[in-house]
C-alpha cells in the first residue's frame, strides 16, 4: 500500500479559509519582537499566515486580526513590504512562475 503524503494546511488570518501552507505568505514576530515577512517559512518566532491577495491583507489589517495573531502592533513599513510581496507572488503566478 502506498502512502499518501499529507500536505500541511494553514488558515489565513484575513479571510479565515484553509489553504496549503505553500500558497500562503508567512509573517513572523521574531523573539526580538521584530515583525517581518518570512519567505522561507522557517524563521524562528510566532507566525501568522495570509493569502497572497491584497483583499485578505486589507481585511486582516482592518479587523486587527494580524496584530492579534502576532500579539504586537504592526508598523506601516511592514505592511508596505507585505503588500509588495503579495503583488510579486500574484505576478509570478500570472506569468507561470508558480
Amino acid at each position: 500500500m502506498t502512502r499518501v503524503k499529507k500536505i500541511p494546511e494553514r488558515m489565513c488570518v484575513g479571510c479565515r479559509t484553509k489553504r496549503p501552507k505553500r500558497e500562503l505568505v508567512r509573517i513572523v514576530r521574531t523573539p526580538e519582537g521584530q515583525v517581518a515577512v518570512d519567505p522561507t517559512g522557517k524563521r524562528a518566532g510566532r507566525g501568522a499566515y495570509i493569502c497572497p491577495e491584497e483583499a485578505c491583507l486589507g481585511r486582516a489589517v482592518k479587523s486587527k486580526a494580524l496584530e492579534r495573531a502576532l500579539a504586537v502592533p504592526i508598523e506601516a513599513e511592514v505592511l508596505v513590504d507585505l503588500t509588495v510581496q503579495i503583488r510579486q507572488r500574484k505576478e509570478a503566478r500570472l506569468h507561470g512562475g508558480e
